[in-house]
């Protein structure tokens, strides 16, 4: 007989063990050979053997790597591929993200030798130069990170969030932090205004936790999981879907986009045929952590929990020197907000569209798409709402899903919502309309009354990272093409931002795994000619608590940045009645 071990997609290796007549004449010709020829005999057989046992373990890490078991199937999918083409990219974006080395977690921790935000403490670091602070000045924080028991942490790895506000002008800046690797970091903060700065130090999760997280996306990355219901006559059938499932092809419907090459797949239904898939929704969500673990995620205790100063946690911003005009900002964040207004740092000269006479103007004879998830959905919401004139159409689609089409007709304005395709978690949606941004790009005619917004993030936070890089860059490539076509257009992506955590919230979309998207993100798109709208920052440097759908006056700074690249020199008059 043969057995077959498959160690890779693509190579097969065949161990043939033959029969009990084989075996005799092998056992005939070693009897009468001579000692050298009956080592190189013996020699064989062992290479033999341990060929076997080395095969054995390769297929072991096929399942694995591959993520199908057993390993014997012709793999069909991979949650860690990404387009050929694309793999330099791939481990080049890998490399930007890299984190800081977490401590290995045994069954049998002590949380006491963990992360504790009560018994760590930051530092404000003197003026290099000394005397007092001044606009321009920057600003150093020392955070060091003790355990439950007082201990210092002797690595790094730990998630934290840093901002310097003043709640009485409503100012507010996120700090940039600094992994030492050895329990300690550094926040720095640019001085942007007059008067007081509060600084806030963060510990959103320690990493224990980030070793938790990690683990999760590479041993489940299908703990969320989708449904189609497959539908013919009076018959109909449910299965479960996802971007890639265990099992063999023949026992899968590979829904995989032929455009884009976006990999989908549902276990094929028993009555039916692939083709009567109906229906695509949200499946459920399987929890896997030990009771040891979940205690690294306790709100109030070590996720989202402020760090307290160690002497003076606020400080005194003085007048820039006459001398010192031209000074320039060493460390410069995407803005700041003032007056609860938000400042760009980037270049961008943000307007304030504070009537919907503003609004309307600016989107005068315009089209606006908005792709992506809710997120984006909220500023359709947010215009459709804010202009009396903009109507929205019934078109008898789903409340979460989309798509949305609202028309202005004396504006001559158009605005449309449409999600991104799956792994998108809403509620069920025709199989149909689960379309991906990349192809509806490629459907806008574009020019200079056209823009693009996108934004694409949090439905990707359970999977590994090679399975956000591969959408981004389909959609990178779609963008290039409306670019290169119509290079008036103009497109913006919307960036990820942070939220309120509960243990399933952080399971399913920790703030850690947002920030690794974003960052993904940022790298993907630079040196492309789109625009960003930082939500990341603006929602961190914001005083109102984090959320996956940030507040109103967050939205409205965010809104003005989009208005502000489509119409960069319009703005909104006094007198006129406030959104």
């Amino acid at each position: 007989m043969t057995d077959t071990l498959y160690f890779s997609k693509k190579y097969r290796v065949s161990v043939c063990t033959c029969h009990s007549l084989s075996w005799q004449y092998y056992y005939f010709l070693y009897l009468h050979s001579t000692i050298s020829v009956k080592t190189t005999y013996i020699s064989l057989y062992i290479c033999i053997i341990v060929l076997i046992q080395v095969l054995k373990i390769l297929n072991k890490l096929c399942v694995f790597l591959m993520d199908a078991s057993p390993c014997i199937f012709d793999f069909v999918c991979s949650f860690h591929s990404v387009l050929p083409q694309d793999n330099l990219e791939l481990n080049l974006l890998s490399s930007s993200i890299a984190w800081p080395e977490t401590p290995p977690l045994l069954s049998n921790f002590f949380l006491n030798d963990t992360s504790d935000p009560a018994h760590s403490t930051f530092t404000i670091l003197p003026r290099k130069d000394g005397g007092s602070w001044h606009i321009g000045d920057q600003l150093e924080v020392l955070i060091k990170m003790n355990d439950f028991l007082g201990r210092p942490k002797k690595s790094g790895g730990d998630v934290l969030f840093a901002r310097l506000h003043n709640p009485n002008v409503r100012a507010g800046v996120a700090g940039r932090v600094s992994d030492h690797g050895d329990g300690s970091y550094t926040a720095v903060f640019p001085l942007l205004w007059e008067g007081r700065a509060q600084v806030e130090v963060t510990l959103v999760h320690p990493s224990e936790a980030v070793t938790v997280l990690r683990k999760l996306n590479l041993e489940q990355p299908d703990r969320i999981y989708f449904q189609s219901i497959f539908r013919s006559g009076r018959v109909s059938e449910t299965t479960t879907c996802n971007v890639c499932l265990k099992a063999p092809k023949e026992k899968l419907c590979n829904f995989t986009d032929p455009y884009t090459g976006e990999p989908w797949f549902c276990y094929k239904p028993k009555k039916l045929n692939c083709d009567s898939r109906f229906t695509h929704a949200k499946g459920g969500f399987n929890k896997k952590l030990t009771r040891m673990e979940e205690k690294l995620f306790q709100s109030g205790v070590n996720m989202k929990v402020s760090i307290p100063a160690s002497g003076l946690s606020n400080i005194t911003i003085s007048p820039k020197p006459q001398e010192e005009t031209n000074q320039s900002i060493k460390t410069k964040p995407a803005g700041y907000y003032y007056q609860g207004v938000w400042r760009a740092l980037d270049g961008t000269r943000v307007l304030q569209f504070n009537t919907s006479t503003a609004v309307s103007q600016c989107l005068k004879g315009k089209v606006l798409h908005l792709y992506g998830d809710s997120t984006i959905r909220q500023w359709f919401e947010y215009l459709t709402e804010s202009l009396p004139g903009l109507k929205k159409f019934d078109l008898k689609t789903p409340k979460q899903n989309g798509p949305f089409l609202a028309l202005d007709p004396e504006n001559n304005i158009l605005v449309t919502f449409r999600c991104h395709g799956p792994p998108i978690r809403f509620g069920t949606m025709p199989a149909n309309q689960a379309r991906y941004i990349a192809s509806e790009l490629d459907s806008v005619i574009g020019g200079k009354d056209t823009v693009v917004v996108i934004g694409v993030w949090s439905h990707f936070s359970t999977f590994p990272i090679e399975v956000y890089i591969r959408r981004l860059l389909s959609i990178r490539r779609a963008v290039v093409r409306l670019l290169t076509k119509a290079p008036g257009t103009v497109v913006i992506i919307r960036t990820a931002n942070p939220k309120a955590l509960t243990v399933y919230e952080t399971l399913t979309n920790s703030d850690w795994y947002s920030l690794q998207r974003d960052k993904v993100l940022r790298e993907i798109f630079k040196g492309v000619n789109v625009q960003l709208v930082d939500a990341w920052e603006m929602t961190i440097a914001h005083h109102l608590p984090h959320s996956l759908h940030p507040q109103l006056p967050i939205i409205k700074n965010m809104i003005d940045v989009i208005l502000s690249h489509t119409c960069p020199a319009a703005g909104s008059s006094e007198g006129e009645t406030k959104l």
